[in-house]
C-alpha cells in the first residue's frame, strides 16, 4: 500500500546564499510582537500571526514591507505585511542588512534556480517548479515551468506588490515564451486579493505540450487544476508505471491521467479512468494519443467517484492497483475531522475493489492531515474492509 503524498512546502527554507544585497536603503514601517511570541520566528518558521503582533508603527498598507521586532526592540526579520490575512506577516528574510528590492527579488529567484540545477531535475524533462514559495525565501509565490511557458501563482499580498518585478526577473534569467499568471487559489481570498489570470509576459501557445521521462502530456495552463499539472507527482507516476505491468488498473480523480499515461506504458493489462470533469477526461484521452498508446486498454468513466467507486463495488468489479488521489479534502487543521471520513470513505471502498495481492496507491494532499492521522485512517479503512494490509512505500512530493 503506498501511503501519503504530502503536498505542503517543506519549510524553514535553508538559506544557500545571501539573496539580496547589503545595505538599507529604505526605512519600513515596524511592527512589534507581544511578549515572547517571537519562539517560532527564533525556529525560522516565516508566518507571523495577528494574535502575535503587539503594536504596528507607521501605516504599512497590504504588501508593504516591514520590520519585525520583539517586544524589547530586537530585530528579528523582515516581512510583507497584510492586515486583512491572519497570517499578518510573512518574512521575505532574516538578515537586517538585506533590502527588499529588485536585487533582493533576482537575488532568490537566481539561487531558486540553481537549487533546480543542482538538483538536475531537467533530466526528467522539461516541466518542473522553480519557486516553491516559503521553501524558497519567496512567500506567496509559486512558479511552474512547461517546457516554454511559466506559470506564476501568487497567494500573498506581499508577492503581489512584487508581481511585475518578478516576472521582469523571471523573462530575464528564464527567456520564455510567456508568462502566465495563475493567481486564482483559495488563498488568495484569505489575504482579501481578488482572483488575477492572464498572459504577463509574451504570448500563450495554442496547447503546451510537456516531456517527463519520456511521455508527453499536454498541460492546460488557463483553466487547469492548479496551475495546469500535478508536478510534485513525477515519482509516483514513475512508480506506478512500474507496478503496473499486466495489471487491472483502477485511477481515481484522474484529472488529465498522468497516472493512466504511465500504467499504460508499464503494460497494463487495463486502466479504468474516473473524473468528475469532462474537460479533464478529454485532455487525458488526448495524452494517451499523444504517447501512442493502445486506447483499446483505456476505459473512461465522467461521473462523481464516491458514487462511482460505489457502483463497481455492487457490480462485483475487481483490480489489481487501486489509485486514489483526490482534490484537498482539508484546507486547514478544522477540516480535519471531515476530511477524515471521505479518505476512510474511498480507502474503504478501495480496499473492497482490490484483488488478493492487489495494491492501493492513496495520496492526500490536505495540509490539514497530518502523516501520521493518514495512516490512522488508512489502517481503520484496511480494518473495515476485513482485509489485511502491509504499507510496501510511503511516498512524498518529488524534489
Amino acid at each position: 500500500m503506498s501511503r501519503q503524498n504530502h503536498k505542503s512546502p517543506p519549510f524553514p527554507h535553508k538559506p544557500g546564499g545571501a539573496g539580496g544585497r547589503s545595505g538599507k536603503s529604505a526605512e519600513y514601517a515596524t511592527i512589534f510582537l507581544k511578549a515572547d511570541r517571537e519562539k517560532s520566528l527564533l525556529r525560522r518558521h516565516p508566518w507571523i500571526f495577528s494574535g502575535a503582533i503587539g503594536s504596528v508603527e507607521g501605516a504599512p498598507a497590504g504588501g508593504d514591507t516591514v520590520d519585525v521586532r520583539s517586544a524589547r526592540g530586537a530585530f528579528l526579520g523582515r516581512a510583507a505585511y497584510n492586515a486583512q490575512s491572519q497570517i499578518a506577516a510573512r518574512v521575505w528574510s532574516w538578515q537586517e542588512e538585506h533590502a527588499i528590492d529588485a536585487d533582493f527579488f533576482r537575488g532568490r529567484i537566481s539561487r531558486s534556480l540553481a537549487v533546480r540545477r543542482s538538483l538536475n531535475i531537467a533530466r526528467s524533462g522539461n516541466a518542473m517548479r522553480l519557486v516553491h514559495g516559503e521553501s524558497d525565501g519567496l512567500p506567496g509565490l509559486v512558479v511552474d515551468r512547461y517546457g516554454d511557458v511559466l506559470v506564476m501563482q501568487i497567494g500573498a499580498a506581499g508577492a503581489a506588490r512584487w508581481r511585475d518585478t518578478c516576472a521582469d526577473i523571471l523573462h530575464e534569467l528564464c527567456g520564455p515564451a510567456c508568462i502566465y499568471e495563475r493567481s486564482d487559489s483559495d488563498s488568495r481570498a484569505l489575504e482579501g486579493l481578488p482572483e488575477q489570470n492572464g498572459v504577463l509576459r509574451g504570448s500563450l501557445p495554442d496547447s503546451p505540450v510537456i516531456e517527463e521521462r519520456g511521455l508527453r502530456f499536454a498541460v492546460d495552463v488557463a483553466r487547469g487544476q492548479k496551475t495546469g499539472f500535478y508536478l510534485d507527482q513525477r515519482d509516483n507516476r514513475s512508480l506506478i508505471g512500474a507496478l503496473a505491468q499486466g495489471r487491472e488498473v483502477l485511477n481515481c480523480f484522474c484529472y488529465s491521467g498522468g497516472f493512466s499515461v504511465y500504467a499504460l506504458r508499464g503494460g497494463a493489462a487495463s486502466v479504468l479512468s474516473i473524473d468528475s470533469s469532462e474537460e479533464a477526461l478529454l485532455l487525458a484521452r488526448r495524452n494517451v494519443v499523444l504517447n501512442g498508446l493502445d486506447a483499446g486498454r483505456a476505459e473512461w468513466q465522467c461521473a462523481d467517484v464516491f458514487a462511482a467507486l460505489r457502483k463497481l463495488r455492487d457490480q462485483n468489479r475487481s483490480f489489481d492497483l487501486v489509485i486514489l488521489d483526490p482534490p484537498k479534502f482539508a484546507p486547514t487543521a478544522a477540516f480535519a475531522e471531515k476530511a477524515a471520513r471521505g479518505y476512510k470513505d474511498i480507502a474503504l471502498l478501495g480496499f473492497k475493489l482490490l484483488r488478493p495481492g492487489g495494491t492501493l496507491s492513496t495520496f492526500s494532499c490536505s495540509g490539514g492531515i497530518s502523516d501520521d492521522l493518514f495512516q490512522k485512517i488508512i489502517a481503520g479503512a484496511a480494518l473495515d474492509a476485513g482485509v489485511e494490509a502491509q504499507i510496501t512505500h510511503k511516498l512524498h512530493a518529488s524534489a
